[in-house]
């Protein structure tokens, strides 16, 4: 996968282009009428191969509409300790899971950056094993880790971890690469070795950022670790895949509103944490 960014130049040349193939000439007309024809043959054949009718449309909406009629009142019911103790469940499998991804994605950040580990060959190749971890969603990762160590929240924590680690890994080295260089070079020039160069040059600089994406993959986290729940990996989903079993909506409502009050909290605290660290834009 590329990772090259276009920049101001080329994305003025790219504007420049589309008026000129898509203009007011013959050729323009053309291509706006192949480009409409092509667009409308993927929409026509996107909703054949799903076998999108206006019957099946009308009459999921009337049975979602059942669904919600049922949802209200919310009621947390007789098993309501159940209920806290998977979304407690789920907030410690999202934190370890973000902890443990978090930690070992620092030094392989270093080892992607290009200012930091100048082996080309290494350095490309650690970058495409990034690449294809993150071509793998936290829902496989949950999949293969409950055969792996059996159903529970361990399932969920290395889902997690494993996911996020290839993805954190990437966004730190990136940032390490954007470091202000000064401080780095003036350490070496004092004849600061390599490590003494990373550990006072650059994560100093990049620490801040990094705690704050770790911050926000733990909110990530935490809504995530809900659809593991459902696979068998823990959690809250557990509780939820139980009750639209048996259709109790009315508990499926209340758990809903307790994990979007439990991710608006994590959101507030952790937007202040990132503020504080990172500053207000």
């Amino acid at each position: 996968m590329s990772t090259h960014h276009m920049g101001p130049a080329e994305i003025d040349s790219w504007r420049a282009r589309m008026p000129r193939a898509f203009g007011p000439t013959p050729r323009g007309r053309v291509l706006r009428v192949l480009a409409g024809v092509a667009f409308l043959t993927w929409l026509i054949g996107t909703l054949w191969m799903f076998d999108v009718t206006l019957t099946r449309l009308l009459n999921g909406f009337s049975g979602l509409m059942v669904i919600i009629r049922l949802m209200v009142p919310p009621s947390p019911g007789e098993m309501w300790v159940e209920i806290l103790q998977g979304i407690a469940e789920s907030l410690a499998m999202a934190f370890l899971g973000t902890f443990i991804s978090a930690l070992i994605a620092v030094p392989l950040g270093f080892l992607g950056a290009r200012n930091v580990m100048t082996n080309t060959l290494f350095r490309f190749s650690l970058r495409r094993i990034f690449d294809g971890f993150r071509g793998v969603d936290q829902l496989i990762w949950a999949l293969a880790y409950v055969r792996a160590v059996g159903l529970g929240p361990l399932a969920g924590v290395l889902a997690i971890a494993t996911a996020d680690i290839a993805v954190l890994a990437k966004i730190y080295a990136e940032a390490i690469e954007n470091a202000e260089r000064k401080q780095a070079e003036g350490i070496a020039a004092a004849g600061g070795s390599p490590t003494l160069v990373m550990r006072f040059g650059i994560l100093p600089q990049v620490a801040p950022i990094m705690l704050g994406h770790a911050l926000y993959f733990f909110e990530s986290n935490t809504r995530s670790a809900t659809i593991l729940g459902v696979v068998g990996a823990g959690g809250i989903g557990l509780q939820i895949a139980e009750r639209i079993r048996v259709r109790y909506w009315d508990e499926v409502a209340f758990i809903i509103i307790l994990m979007v009050l439990t991710v608006a909290a994590i959101d507030w605290l952790s937007g202040k944490v990132r503020r504080r660290l990172i500053g207000a834009r």
